[in-house]
């Protein structure tokens, strides 16, 4: 699932990881990177169920995504930059089967802005972790982090690159060794903080 430029999904992809689909909530490069690479894509528009007012339908469009995801017979979702919040309806639908990665070692600095927040805390690491997305916000077992240093020069862009090259390999070995334990019968919350040093 993505919202923006695709470069988690291409790290994806570059590992060789068997991706059935991608679904996005809003036109984005990465629809084409999916494309490109001969994945199926599907977009789920956010404009559609109210767009990014106060008016979105939220469970509507959490809805939608289960749908698309169920007509497609997907058993394991990994989120790759993706930028909508849902509701219940969507871990519950897929509970223990939803991956994310988050550019901060949870659990500090939870949502879209951690990266600014690490920042503004004056903190000396930062990072990304994977998860088991749940109802919650950036809850959930944690499947794996990596620590990037602060530096006394960066922005929240720099830093943001720095996670994000750290992320880009650490995710797609997370997703393999998820895959593996649901190919032997083991439910990925079973790998919650065994995936440290991956």
């Amino acid at each position: 699932m993505v919202s923006g430029s695709g470069t988690i999904l291409e790290a994806i992809l570059e590992a060789g990881l068997d991706v059935a689909l991608v679904v996005a909530d809003r036109p984005c490069r990465a629809l084409r990177v999916a494309e490109d690479a001969g994945v199926a894509t599907t977009l789920v528009d956010r404009r559609d169920y109210g767009g990014f007012t106060a008016g979105f339908d939220r469970e509507a469009y959490s809805a939608a995504l289960v749908g698309a995801l169920s007509d497609q017979h997907i058993d394991l979702v990994a989120m790759a930059g993706f930028g909508t919040v849902t509701t219940s309806t969507f871990p519950a639908a897929y509970e223990g089967r939803v991956l994310n990665t988050h550019p901060s070692l949870l659990p500090d600095f939870k949502g879209w802005h951690a990266v600014a927040q690490a920042l503004a805390a004056h903190v000396s690491e930062s990072g990304c972790t994977v998860h088991l997305a749940t109802a919650e916000l950036d809850e959930g077992p944690i499947l794996a982090q990596r620590r990037v240093p602060v530096l006394p020069e960066d922005s929240e862009e720099t830093l943001h690159e720095r996670i994000k090259s750290v992320e880009r390999a650490l995710y797609p070995a997370v997703i393999t060794r998820v895959m593996a334990a649901l190919a032997q019968g083991r439910e990925p919350a079973s790998l919650e903080g065994a995936l440290e040093e991956t």
